[in-house]
């Protein structure tokens, strides 16, 4: 079977607006997400959530940070691609939202003598959840968005994640103003709370979404899957740029059809497949180890050590984080002209220098005897959240979502994500104990990861830029050629099932032998 070059032309105005609306509804559970990890950086100051937890030391604090990494890679590993593959994107965010919320709930109630194991197993909850709305989010908006504009769209999973943390701050902000007995009581789980607003609306709206044609075509729904994808690209049925894109994704499919009945564990053992597993995975691992866990948790405590109060720490970091937003609009804007590499390198750049400055001057000027380079420190985490914003933020999310091919891309975003995870168990562990004991200098080991990374990107991850989904087989494996190369040079491939080399080395000439 050839499928036909794919039809160029611009999608109506109509279907921007459709592909956008329907990428910023999804990432109202993006939005839960971020809510969940923000909070807890404005309940570590508040002296409610101490007393009920009985003054937690520093470890107790890491354990409750980390703890939430555990269910995240469990879900990852375990759950998330199989309610994406079986289910759909759909439910399966869905169920994430669901799930997260009853771990809310518990962490809302904690209080007692059981307080401190109520907030732990609720963390645990969140972190299932969450794990499985983080990959089936960005699965849903790169499989319903056409190629030259994926990155834009996907990006906005991470716009949704960092107004999340915005939010969080926010009503962190508001509270502290409550400062009554019963304010201190009920603030910090009313800050908890406030969660299930945007949870509700999701669960209400997901399923008037269109599920995406290219799941449907995974699973045989072939008269479903045309009429979602005419209906987002705001086309008929019959359009050239319809039929053309549906065509590419059946042949893709149906090139897979017997990888689909192979095991996870080829994601590990054929090697084009492994080719983006480790890139994919090591980019989630180094989005984590960049120091972004503990500028999500511990943003608030960082300013309070620089000398300024509670209350003013949390307006910081509310404005902190709503210049996050603004920051991943300009990466949704650029990232899909300057690319992804590019964009992750200056970002490491930009964060590298951002955590040299803010470990140098305590040291240089310990105990907050010199204001100007207190105030020198804030400036640069705001530039440190610059960097992330348009690096590693948006860009883990958007590479990992596209380079998977269909019937491995739930399975492979979401072992990748699981990489995430072990980097953020590291990091928040790392960094309360860090600065107990070595203070500042705990932000040159984040440092040294930065450099690090922007190391391996630059000499080992390829562009990924206006690839089509189907396009990343070219990319990743050396071996690859499309069925219009074997008819141009029918020639010079005489046996289009002769395979080259032995054992692990075998490499498929022929487009219908490859996974």
């Amino acid at each position: 079977m050839t499928v036909p070059s794919q039809a160029k032309g611009p999608l109506p105005f109509s279907a921007t607006f459709r592909l956008t609306t329907i990428c910023v509804f999804f990432a109202l559970a993006s939005l839960v997400w971020g809510y969940n990890i923000g909070v807890m950086a404005t309940i570590y100051v508040h002296p409610g959530f101490k007393k009920a937890l009985h003054r937690p030391t520093a470890s107790k604090t890491g354990l409750i940070t980390s703890i939430y990494y555990l269910g995240t890679w469990l879900s990852y590993l375990f759950v998330s691609h199989p309610l994406a593959d079986n289910l759909g994107r759909r439910a399966a965010a869905a169920i994430g939202v669901l799930v997260t919320v009853v771990g809310a709930a518990l962490q809302t109630g904690a209080k007692g003598p059981n307080a401190l194991a109520m907030m732990i197993i609720g963390r645990i909850i969140c972190g299932f959840g969450l794990g499985i709305v983080s990959t089936s989010v960005p699965l849903y908006q790169s499989e319903v968005s056409p190629a030259k504009s994926r990155g834009r769209y996907v990006v906005i999973n991470h716009i949704g994640l960092v107004s999340g943390l915005a939010l969080a701050f926010w009503v962190g902000y508001g509270v502290s103003h409550w400062e009554t007995p019963r304010g201190h009581y009920y603030g910090w789980r009313l800050s908890m709370a406030i969660q299930f607003i945007p949870s509700f609306f999701f669960l209400v709206g997901v399923f008037f979404c269109p599920e995406t044609p290219r799941w449907l075509i995974e699973n045989g729904r072939t008269e479903e899957a045309r009429k979602n994808l005419a209906w987002l690209r705001s086309l008929t049925a019959s359009h050239e740029l319809v039929v053309c894109e549906l065509q590419e994704i059946e042949h893709d499919v149906e090139q897979r059809k017997i990888a689909t009945l192979q095991s996870w564990t080829v994601l590990f053992t054929h090697r084009p497949l492994f080719n983006r597993l480790w890139r994919a995975a090591f980019l989630h691992f180094m989005a984590q180890m960049c120091g972004n866990t503990s500028m999500k948790y511990y943003l608030p405590t960082i300013f309070m050590s620089l000398g300024i109060s509670r209350k003013l720490s949390l307006m910081i970091g509310g404005i902190e984080s709503t210049l996050k937003i603004g920051c991943t609009i300009i990466d949704a804007i650029i990232v899909d002209k300057a690319g992804r590499r590019l964009t992750l390198v200056v970002a490491c750049v930009v964060m590298s220098i951002s955590l040299l400055l803010n470990g140098v001057l305590p040291q240089v000027y310990p105990n907050n005897r010199n204001h100007a380079a207190d105030y020198v420190c804030i400036v640069f985490i705001f530039f440190y959240t610059f960097g992330y914003s348009i690096g590693f933020g948006p860009a883990a999310w958007v590479y990992g979502s596209e380079i998977f091919p269909t019937n491995f891309r739930a399975k492979g975003l979401n072992i990748a994500a699981s990489g995430g995870s072990v980097g953020s168990v590291i990091a928040s562990q790392v960094w309360p104990i860090g600065i107990d004991n070595i203070g500042s200098k705990t932000h040159f080991i984040f440092m040294s990861t930065n450099i690090a990374s922007a190391i391996i990107i630059w000499l080992f991850y390829p562009e990924t830029k206006q690839k089509s989904l189907e396009d990343m087989d070219a990319l990743f494996d050396p071996s690859y050629c499309r069925d219009s190369d074997v008819e141009n040079n029918g020639a010079n491939v005489h046996d289009e099932d002769e395979e080259e080399g032995e054992g692990d080395n075998v490499r498929p000439r022929n487009r219908d032998a490859r996974l």
